[in-house]
């Protein structure tokens, strides 16, 4: 039997273990990892694996594209398409830092938590700037909902919104916000707030929250206390608090570890697979 090879194509300097573990749990029988990858040198790596293999056992071949940085993944992921052509291809899956698959289980839920139907709705998160934070305002702007992302920095945050419109043709609002006075007016008149700050700092006060009439979702992607969105819990999912539905990172993580999992599965499927952004939020919300 052609043995299933997953060939993991890492920005950063070492290869994620992360991934690899949820790699074998996802059916791989064998994974390669490749640190310190970039679109100059992944040429010859995306050769060895569209060469060697031909007709139904091409498909047990495929590439992961991952590490910290979203942007280089893009340009990784980018690069390793353009080298395919006619029968030479293999599957592929984009999941840098993570940042598909958890933006994509918590949409997803938060999407389910509303009835189904985000349309209209405004929608605010919080350290939005990063890979996940920027995976979501897509996510959430394909759903219909108006979306801001607010970042200590204008600037940043304005470049933030810009590359979100670029990739994804999605119009989102950028704010300025350097304290928790700040972020409370930022969320002011919004319906559902998600928090992808980083670990061990409180973005978003439970007084806010739980005041602030308008909100009806809170999603926060922070697994390790403090949590981004304070007086909720990492298992919560979909829990009413203080008359709103909370979501927390463990109890979104359920889904995530699933997608991730299934997506490795579909890799070996077939020879030209494709998961990115869109994919992998259409596939979230089935299993939601």
């Amino acid at each position: 039997m052609t043995k299933k090879l997953l060939f993991q194509f890492d920005t950063d300097p070492t290869p994620s273990v992360f991934d690899v573990v949820v790699g074998y749990d996802g059916g791989a029988d064998h994974i390669h990892g490749y640190g310190g990858v970039t679109p100059e040198n992944v040429g010859a790596y995306v050769d060895g694996t569209i060469y060697t293999r031909g007709g139904s056992e091409k498909k047990s071949t495929a590439i992961f594209v991952g590490g910290g940085d979203m942007a280089a993944g893009e340009a990784v992921f980018d690069a390793v398409k353009k080298r395919f052509f006619g029968p030479f291809r293999v599957s592929t899956m984009l999941d840098s830092n993570g940042s598909n698959t958890t933006a994509a289980a918590g949409v997803a839920l938060a999407v389910k938590a509303a009835g189904g139907d985000i349309k209209g709705k405004k929608a605010v998160i919080l350290a939005g700037t990063g890979p996940v934070g920027m995976r979501s305002a897509a996510m959430l702007g394909k759903e219909g909902a108006t979306v801001a992302i607010v970042g200590r920095a204008l600037d940043k945050a304005q470049k933030s919104a810009d590359a979100i419109e670029k990739r994804f043709g999605i119009k989102v609002e950028a704010i300025e916000a350097k304290s928790g006075e700040d972020r409370a007016k930022a969320v002011a008149g919004s319906n559902l707030v998600f928090s992808a700050g980083a670990i061990g700092l409180e973005l978003l006060a439970e007084d806010v929250w739980k005041s602030e009439s308008s909100i009806e979702i809170v999603v926060d992607y922070n697994a390790q206390p403090p949590l981004g969105i304070g007086g909720i819990d990492a298992m919560d999912k979909g829990k009413e608090r203080h008359g709103k539905l909370a979501i927390g990172a463990l109890g979104l993580g359920g889904l995530k570890l699933k997608l991730h999992r299934t997506l490795i599965g579909k890799l070996f499927e077939a020879a030209d697979q494709s998961f990115d952004a869109d994919e992998i939020y259409a596939l979230a919300k089935e299993m939601a």
